[in-house]
């Protein structure tokens, strides 16, 4: 069942992170169909957040859709090589987002080997947001595409993880955000094969 919008409309941000932990991403395009569980994901936290897009309530044409009520795809080009595929939370003129940094393959997986030009699966091919973003078919068409409709959205899957069995870590890539990089704000499954970094 898809998640539906308040889900995504509420506070708080890291509550919602690890929530997202063993749900599913599912991507339809060009008639094809590919799911993924989400094993790791990362939290920003708005205008308090350094490591934010929107640190400061700054707003710019990319990061307009993270201002909308929560519950879209925010995707942006990284050193104009990878799409990185973030999910809008909170309330309207909050923009806090999520990263998704890594799946788990459940279905389309011959789809995602032709789309990462590989011929067997091995981590690579969903683990790390660049990864993920190519093997689901993610690009900047996707960008503030809302997550419960029928492009792009989240599955229940497997429930919520329990505590026990989720990690937090600190974020990756984020150097330049002072005190906020030490904040222990990745998120993901515990032992799973598929996560990006330990």
């Amino acid at each position: 069942m898809k998640l539906d919008k308040s889900f995504y409309q509420r506070t708080d941000v890291l509550q919602i992170s690890r929530e997202l932990l063993g749900k599913t991403l599912v991507t339809r395009t060009g008639g094809l169909l590919t799911a993924g569980t989400i094993v790791e994901v990362e939290a920003y936290c708005g205008a308090c957040d350094r490591a934010c897009h929107a640190y400061n309530n700054r707003r710019t044409a990319r990061t307009e859709i993270m201002y909308q009520p929560g519950g879209h795809s925010y995707v942006y080009l990284c050193y104009g090589i990878h799409y990185l595929f973030n999910i809008t939370s909170n309330i309207a003129g909050h923009a806090d987002a999520i990263l998704v940094r890594a799946l788990e393959p459940v279905s389309g997986v011959e789809t995602m080997l032709e789309r990462r030009k590989m011929h067997k699966i091995e981590k690579r091919l969903s683990s790390g947001p660049g990864a993920l973003s190519q093997a689901m078919g993610i690009d900047m068409t996707f960008y503030g595409s809302p997550l419960w409709g029928d492009r792009i959205w989240i599955e229940d899957g497997t429930g919520n993880i329990c505590d026990e069995d989720i990690v937090a870590a600190t974020r990756i890539g984020v150097d330049y955000a002072g005190e906020d990089a030490k904040l222990p704000w990745r998120f993901y499954i515990k032992d799973n094969p598929w996560v990006s970094r330990r």
